[in-house]
């Protein structure tokens, strides 16, 4: 047996590739949208992809699996569960075959046995594989969002985000997780564990960094299970989960309706100084993609200030929306087609085109003003609000506001900072904060963009705070 992982490390997401030495058949499991990695890795390794398949339908990257099913003339499996609401509705029209729990599909010598482990979504499957070649024990579990090393997938999502399925729905998936666990209990030890997710993914909240582990171990060391007790279990796994990102309802009603072909990535066209004052009076969404500090001390007015790193598609999909065409500010070309690509992979294909900093300059040279943005030492403010002082918002996600924040500070995660700040007066004084300072310099150029005329970001944000000594608040 063959099995080879492919990680991208922007959305924390792998995939796998399983095939039979013997017979050269194979199988791809939860592929991304960049179907000619592959393709090319099947060529590598000289093996036939017969099947297509994925875990369940992801609410973080827009699927691959109908594109390589078609680019590879292969099968396409799908799992047979989820009911009316979150069932694959394009199924029938793609010929694909659908899975149910017990089900097996033999790629040459290896078998892959179905198992429906709901909970994380109501149609999610998990594949117990067997080399047959070899003995009749399985060797591996391909775990999808089910488990994690030292995590499981989060049962939170349809309801936060779906927005398809009325009722407590989270309570109800957080019991089906906890008995989907308990199916486990007669695999041995020696199972090893091939999830989906590393650190870094919202579909759960502390995913571990090791590629791979055994069942054995995540029993010893694993939260979700020590627990033995569903109620215990029910209150742990609903508590802390991270905000998901806006885009994630996006990604499940394509990924469940149909994911659109991924346009081909041609080279993308530059913009000049014209190019971009069209692209803002047409109001697309500007990217500029330099380093916080970088973007605030000079910048053009109304873009958008994401940077370039593996956390861009997580914090454009929290706070850009697809009814917009997109333009990227970037050092050089390479970098705008990186971003374009990873800005692809979770459906934002209207990427028009991209420009240097040259244009900034050119801007400046004409006399139009550039804007910067303002930061604020921790003493400095600390100073200020015992005055009273200007509004602090802290963008983290809730589970690191509870373990501590800035006294007086208002909590409104970076994906709600545009909505819930409309009532505010623009000319308010306002100091936004984050961890480090990058989400809160993405915030900030949000609200200068809405016509917030005096926002300042925290230097070093909440972990320069600590560092200072200065008070820190639980409540």
């Amino acid at each position: 047996m063959l099995l080879e992982r492919y990680y991208d490390d922007t959305l924390a997401q792998a995939s796998y590739l399983i095939a039979c030495d013997l017979t050269g058949d194979a199988i791809v499991i939860d592929p991304n949208r960049n179907i000619e990695y592959y393709l090319r890795a099947a060529a590598e390794q000289r093996v036939r992809i017969q099947y297509v398949t994925e875990t369940h339908i992801h609410a973080d990257f827009l699927s691959g699996s109908r594109e390589l099913a078609r680019a590879a003339r292969a099968t396409l499996l799908l799992s047979g569960h989820g009911g009316s609401e979150w069932s694959y509705t394009y199924a029938k029209a793609d010929g694909a075959t659908l899975l149910r729990d017990g089900a097996t599909i033999h790629v040459g010598k290896v078998r892959l046995k179905v198992m429906h482990t709901p909970g994380h979504t109501p149609e999610h499957i998990s594949f117990l594989v067997t080399d047959t070649a070899v003995g009749d024990k399985p060797m591996g579990l391909v775990s999808g969002d089910f488990l994690f090393v030292g995590d499981v997938g989060r049962p939170d999502l349809l309801e936060k985000t779906g927005n398809m399925i009325g009722g407590n729905t989270m309570v109800v998936a957080a019991r089906q997780l906890f008995g989907s666990l308990r199916r486990l209990s007669d695999l041995p030890d020696f199972i090893q564990i091939w999830p989906g997710h590393g650190a870094g993914s919202a579909c759960g909240k502390a995913l571990g960094s090791v590629p791979q582990s055994t069942l054995g171990y995540e029993r010893l060391y694993n939260p979700a299970l020590q627990l033995k007790s569903e109620d215990p279990f029910v209150e742990w796994i609903l508590e802390d989960q991270p905000e998901p990102p806006k885009y994630f309802a996006v990604m499940k009603q394509l990924n469940r309706d149909g994911p659109p072909p991924r346009p081909p990535l041609a080279t993308l066209p530059q913009l000049d100084v014209r190019g971009i004052e069209m692209a803002l009076a047409k109001q697309y969404w500007i990217l500029d993609v330099r380093g916080s500090s970088e973007f605030a001390r000079a910048h053009i007015p109304g873009t958008i200030n994401i940077p370039a790193s593996k956390s861009l598609p997580t914090y454009a999909g929290s706070v850009l929306s697809y009814d917009r065409p997109i333009a990227i500010i970037a050092r050089t070309q390479n970098q705008a087609l990186t971003v374009a690509s990873q800005l692809g992979m979770i459906g934002f294909d209207q990427v028009t085109g991209w420009a240097t900093l040259e244009v900034m300059q050119q801007m400046r040279s004409t006399g139009r003003a550039v804007e910067t943005v303002h930061l604020i030492e921790p003493r400095a403010l600390a100073q200020q609000l015992e005055s009273n002082g200007p509004r602090v918002i802290d963008v983290r996600g809730r589970s690191e506001w509870n373990q501590g924040h800035v006294p007086r500070a208002t909590h409104i995660f970076l994906g709600d900072i545009v909505e819930r700040t409309a009532a505010i007066d623009h000319d308010d004084a306002i100091v936004l904060h984050c961890q480090s300072g990058s989400r809160s310099s993405i915030a900030a150029s949000l609200l200068k963009a809405k016509g917030f005329s005096n926002v300042t970001n925290l230097a070093g944000g909440f972990d320069a705070w600590r560092k200072a000594g200065l008070p820190i608040s639980k409540d």
